[in-house]
């Protein structure tokens, strides 16, 4: 069904001039997303360039760059996830893990929150029907050519790390286009059916003004 394929106020600032264009892409987007056209999947390849960014990615070392600014968002998002999320304790992994590798690649973490909504109702544990799994769904064929352990995809840390990385890939080979951008992240480039229900969780659950 899925297919996918903080620190001190300075940094804050940097971070803020980094997001500035995905979320201004963001905002028309979902305007034009009020007006929706569905269609079918289609399978991803393992692009190599991908696969270069994904290493890197796993390289890096778990950090914030904006801690103040993070624990105001957590406490904004903790109390929406908990309907989904009951266990606090993993509520605040998912949030965390999310706010931290979203502001990692440049990208809003409502987006993210709104893809995992949509790829696995943030079930941890999710598994596909084409074997995509976690919580961002990432396909199995990524354990190969990353050379990872079988259960990697099922480690919040690891798997929202993977697919920020994959998402912002696709971003910008897209050149901040969101529509296409997101049906590349589901396999189903040319459709609009899976976008627009991203921009719909987005806007009605995680959108903040």
């Amino acid at each position: 069904m899925y297919r996918t394929s903080c620190g001190p106020v300075a940094s804050c600032h940097a971070r803020a001039r980094l997001t500035a264009a995905p979320v201004a892409a963001l905002a028309a987007a979902l305007v034009v997303a009020l007006i929706a056209a569905p269609a079918a999947d289609a399978a991803p390849g393992a692009d190599p360039v991908l696969r270069e960014k994904l290493k890197a990615a796993l390289d890096e070392p778990l950090a914030f760059a904006d801690r103040f600014e993070a624990e105001v968002w957590l406490t904004d998002m903790a109390g929406r996830l908990a309907p989904k999320v009951p266990d606090p304790a993993e509520r605040l992994e998912i949030l965390t893990t999310v706010h931290r590798e979203a502001s990692r690649v440049g990208l809003p973490p409502e987006m993210i929150l709104a893809v995992i909504d949509v790829e696995s109702g943030f079930q941890r544990y999710a598994v596909s029907r084409a074997n995509a799994q976690g919580l961002m769904q990432i396909m199995r064929f990524w354990l190969t050519e990353l050379d990872m352990p079988g259960y990697a995809l099922l480690d919040v840390q690891e798997n929202v790390r993977m697919g920020c990385t994959i998402l912002r890939h696709y971003y910008d080979l897209e050149k901040g286009n969101w529509t296409r951008a997101l049906a590349r992240y589901n396999g189903s480039l040319g459709s609009r059916a899976y976008p627009d229900r991203v921009f719909e969780r987005l806007r009605t659950r995680w959108f903040q003004q």
